[in-house]
């Protein structure tokens, strides 16, 4: 059992003040950038699209997020209070609907640019964005939010911050492992499986983060201000289709690259 008692904020300049969230996001997205750079020269892409391409990235995580939060997890107040939406600063952002963010925002940007094939350029984005969403997570952590169900394991964290006196599954760290190994395999991948059709990295990605949020979401406590009444929480029910569409993909990349090779 581990007691955590820290303090969100990171520290204070004058008016400016940072909290841990905001430092662990913006550090995954700097991190990030340097992956793709190092991928881009490696295949002698022009880097300075990067530059664009991660506008268009974290304006999709942000928004996508946010909407995805207001309007899947607490509809009635944000529908109620739609001015609340624009409080980002209040906290409250969701990972499926940044995940669907990103890939708006992504596919806009393919669509302008013309300069690059979807799946290729998907499978190294996703690297990088396996790597930010455990950075996310971390930041969760520091925030003492998206907490666990009550525990007597030995990995049960007692979050002093919030008053409590009892330990909880610090699920938001069981998440932050899961997405730093697919951040792994998924480079080991990349740079050892030569012979592997484009999108592959991209549907694996898809599987293996959303596998690991229904594997994880029933030790967390219910997000949702409502039930879905169907045996599962709302982050399990909303992982599935993205599950579907990641088993979905690979089959057809796999199919059509062993249709092209003969």
């Amino acid at each position: 059992m581990f007691v955590w008692d820290g303090d969100p904020i990171a520290f204070t300049i004058g008016p400016l003040t940072l909290r841990w969230y905001g430092l662990f996001f913006a550090s995954g997205f700097v991190i990030g950038y340097f992956i793709m750079q190092a991928m881009f020269k490696r295949l002698k892409y022009n880097t300075e699209d990067l530059d664009k391409l991660l506008v268009y990235i974290f304006a999709g995580t942000v928004i996508g997020a946010r909407l995805g939060h207001c309007l899947i997890y607490e509809p009635d107040f944000y529908l109620s209070n739609p001015i609340e939406i624009l409080k980002i600063w209040n906290g409250g952002l969701a990972s499926h609907g940044g995940t669907v963010g990103v890939i708006v925002a992504y596919s806009i940007y393919i669509w302008r640019s013309k300069k690059y094939r979807f799946l290729e350029l998907a499978d190294m984005l996703s690297i990088p964005i396996a790597l930010v969403c455990c950075f996310i997570r971390l930041g969760n952590f520091m925030n003492s939010e998206i907490l666990g169900t009550p525990t007597d394991s030995a990995f049960g964290v007692v979050f002093a911050r919030l008053g409590e006196d009892f330990a909880r599954h610090p699920a938001m760290l069981y998440e932050a492992c899961a997405y730093f190994a697919t951040f792994i395999v998924l480079t080991f991948v990349y740079f050892a499986m030569k012979k592997r059709p484009d999108g592959f990295i991209l549907g694996l990605m898809l599987l293996m983060i959303f596998t690991a949020r229904v594997i994880i979401e029933p030790f967390k406590i219910e997000q949702a201000d409502y039930q879905t009444n169907v045996g599962m929480n709302v982050g399990q029910l909303l992982s599935y289709p993205f599950i579907i569409a990641a088993l979905a993909l690979i089959i057809f990349v796999w199919y059509r690259y062993k249709k092209n090779a003969k």
